[in-house]
């Protein structure tokens, strides 16, 4: 037994998808000061019901309260489903989707010393954390700043000034830094690509299709600066499911728990808008991590697209590919799971080098506080290989992380 497992004999998770409630004072201490009138703030409110999650606010002197972070037209309600309740032991039997305060939270979810604390309980030695309040792929920040993009440049570098120095800063390597760009200048992108990767970043956070968010496509080679500085840095592009703002359509009077069911279809659609857009051709060691579709899916994605590329020529547009699909599934594309029990046993046909694990904390979809039983439960009967490369040694190789290099 190594320093990395524990008597079950599982190795520790390096989770390539958690998430950071940003604490309130981010922006006021990290933007320059002559920009302090327009900081994105945090504002205690009593809530309707009526809300909604980004535009929506609704206040009521009956109402529950609720932190809300405030940023140009936007006001981003913090929800119970969201984050871990300081002294509740699980997110799953949450009152609903009722707002909360920083005052009810873990501090783990917004403090990096608590956040260390509670991964070191949970079997987890490294964690990624997608943004909260500027959304999956940092969209706010660009969204809410068309007025002004020197503006929008600084809340851009203040967050990832943040997120390396302060919140990855200490950690000594367990917590996993992931900046956002600004989205309306793919040059500026590449530039603060290149900027966060001196610093030792490789990772950086990307909308699914980028098209959804009312910018340049990734057709046309209009993406190309960003996707050259990422591949020429080894940054690895990571997309969370909804980093679109734009899920899948839901049935008409669908209950609201047929969106849980439906949320890897933004993953299969991105994957097959990469592989069909030439993209992997002209940059052929880009790598791409699609956090939290899960990917059981993958191996019928397999044989669909191979399918459609050797039967679908008429489709193929102007620049044919010079490989099958499964070629760039498995060379530039990596699954991200935590309750995918398919995915893992069918592994050798998705490809065990390209699935790396999860946790999801502090959201309610994750294992918190059972995460290492959980972790047993998905891994029962798989040899230990599999199960080290899925759990961590993926994700040491795609990070570059400074452990286990021996083995991974």
């Amino acid at each position: 037994m190594t320093a990395t497992e524990t008597a079950t004999g599982l190795p520790m998770i390096i989770s390539v998808d958690d998430h950071i409630i940003e604490p309130p004072t981010l922006f006021q201490r990290w933007l320059p000061a002559k920009y302090a009138d327009r900081a994105p703030r945090v504002e205690r409110k009593k809530i309707s019901p009526e809300s909604k999650l980004f535009t929506g606010l609704v206040e009521d002197p009956d109402g529950i309260p609720g932190d809300v972070w405030l940023f140009g037209k936007s006001a981003y309600v913090l929800r119970r489903p969201i984050l871990v309740l300081d002294g509740v032991e699980t997110t799953a039997d949450m009152r609903g989707n009722e707002p909360a305060t920083y005052d009810e939270m873990h501090p783990a979810c917004y403090d990096p010393k608590a956040r260390v604390e509670v991964m070191a309980s949970q079997h987890v030695e490294a964690s990624l954390s997608f943004p909260t309040f500027p959304r999956f792929c940092g969209q706010a920040l660009s969204e809410q700043t068309t007025d002004d993009r020197e503006f929008g440049l600084a809340c851009v570098e203040a967050y990832n000034n943040f997120m390396i120095d302060e919140w990855c800063g200490d950690s000594g390597g367990r917590l996993i830094p992931l900046p956002v760009v600004p989205l309306w200048d793919p040059k500026l992108a590449a530039a603060e690509v290149r900027r966060n990767a001196a610093r030792g970043a490789r990772a950086v956070a990307f909308s699914e299709i980028i098209g959804h968010l009312g910018y340049p496509s990734i057709h046309h080679g209009n993406w190309d600066p960003f996707f050259q500085a990422c591949e020429e840095t080894g940054t690895v592009i990571c997309m969370h499911i909804g980093s679109s703002s734009k899920m899948m359509p839901m049935p008409p009077e669908a209950p609201d728990i047929v969106a849980p069911t439906l949320q890897f279809t933004n993953s299969y659609a991105s994957m097959a808008d990469f592989i069909f857009s030439g993209v992997l051709d002209r940059f052929p060691r880009l790598k791409l991590a699609y956090s939290e579709g899960q990917a059981g899916w993958m191996p019928y994605a397999i044989e669909r697209m191979d399918h459609a590329y050797l039967h679908h020529t008429w489709g193929h547009g102007e620049e044919p590919m010079a490989e099958l699909p499964s070629t760039y599934i498995r060379r530039n594309m990596f699954g991200c799971i935590f309750a995918d029990r398919h995915a893992i046993e069918q592994s050798a046909k998705i490809g065990a080098d390209n699935l790396m694990f999860e946790v999801d904390f502090p959201h309610a979809d994750g294992p918190y506080p059972h995460t290492l039983e959980h972790l047993a439960g998905q891994f029962e009967g798989v040899d230990a290989d599999t199960t080290y490369r899925i759990v961590r040694g993926n994700a040491i190789r795609l990070f570059e992380l400074d452990l286990d290099r021996a083995k991974a």
